[in-house]
């Protein structure tokens, strides 16, 4: 076997010398390129498995000005939602040959911008990002260099850009009548800060369903805001009591549904409840959780398919995508109101 000039790291011309062939035909093999014999090729697989070659991308990116490597950056990369998504967007990347790398912006729109720089620092061929920032300019530049940026699950702000997004505001109006058709009136709705697109189209979602049943809606039956637990017992605790208490809850976020859970375990006449996202485990509880469920995978992979179709030329103006939600009943939500509410 031939050892490497070069310490413990082959290189192609000691693939080539291995192999016995030239080193453009070794190049061709390696990058998948026609005009190599099968019996040829077959031969520098061999030598490439026996030395443990591995392909220089500095290299590659010098010659092709690409990488083969994507950009992911979640909000909470350990939250339910977001691993199924990322798992959505791994495997649109490996169908096409690409590593993905994987960020989490905690919720701070600082470091996914910081994130974001990073990543294209290093030259990744493009990103889908979910984001928490409120002003995406600063991809303005990369954008424009040529490296394209998917939104997921909020458009961008600032810029114009791909978006691949829930139904949030059918998907509300949906659950909503779903608990006025049970004969609830007074429904209340507890969501996350107002500016947030998210909590905004469900809201908006929320009061279109109220309009459509001729039903007045009650500013103090809507809360919105830091979806602590402790804040949310607060929301809860204003909604319940009192002498015309909310008969019905739509709890807009997963994170707000699992605090509600909490508190309603221990609060006296429970009223009916639809959390907006699916848990893991809410068929198992008594009575089992009924959602209106996103699509997480269905949006990750929408949002890799639109990125790498851009990565292929596409350069149609920015477009924003819709996916739908479902209505998962189980039976907390089914519940009639108490006679008189």
């Amino acid at each position: 076997m031939t050892t490497s000039r070069h310490g413990t790291r082959p290189t192609m011309n000691d693939v080539a010398a291995e192999a016995g062939v030239s080193l453009k035909t070794v190049s061709r093999v390696v990058n998948g390129e026609s005009g190599v014999t099968p019996a040829m090729a077959e031969r520098v697989r061999a030598a490439i498995a026996e030395l443990g070659f591995r392909r220089n991308d500095t290299a590659r990116l010098l010659r092709t000005g690409r990488t083969a490597s994507i950009a992911l950056l979640l909000e909470d990369i350990g939250d339910p939602f977001s691993s199924l998504l990322a798992r959505a967007v791994q495997d649109v990347a490996v169908e096409q040959g690409c590593l993905l790398f994987t960020g989490s912006s905690a919720e701070d729109g600082e470091r996914e911008r910081e994130l974001a720089m990073a990543f294209c620092a290093r030259r990744v061929d493009g990103l889908v990002i979910v984001p928490s920032g409120t002003d995406h300019s600063y991809l303005s530049p990369e954008i424009a260099s040529g490296t394209p940026v998917v939104f997921v699950d909020r458009p961008a702000a600032g810029i114009d850009a791909d978006a691949v997004l829930s139904d949030n505001a059918g998907g509300a109006r949906q659950g909503v009548t779903h608990l006025i058709r049970h004969g609830h009136r007074r429904i209340g709705f507890v969501g996350d800060l107002p500016g947030i697109h998210t909590c905004a189209e469900r809201l908006r979602g929320y009061r279109e369903a109220m309009a459509q049943a001729h039903l007045p809606v009650d500013e103090r039956w809507i809360a919105t805001g830091p979806t602590t637990p402790s804040q949310v017992g607060r929301s809860l605790a204003r909604l319940l009591e009192g002498p015309e208490p909310v008969t019905a809850l739509l709890t807009a976020n997963n994170r707000i549904t699992t605090a509600a859970l909490g508190v309603l375990g221990r609060h006296g006449g429970r009223p009916a409840l639809l959390g907006f996202d699916d848990l893991e485990l809410a068929a198992l509880l008594t009575p089992g959780l009924t959602v209106v469920a996103q699509d997480p995978a269905a949006l990750g992979r929408t949002a890799a398919g639109v990125l790498f179709d851009r990565l292929r030329g596409d350069t149609d103006p920015g477009r924003r995508i819709q996916i739908p939600t479902r209505l998962i009943v189980r039976g907390s939500a089914e519940q009639a109101p108490p006679p008189g509410r």
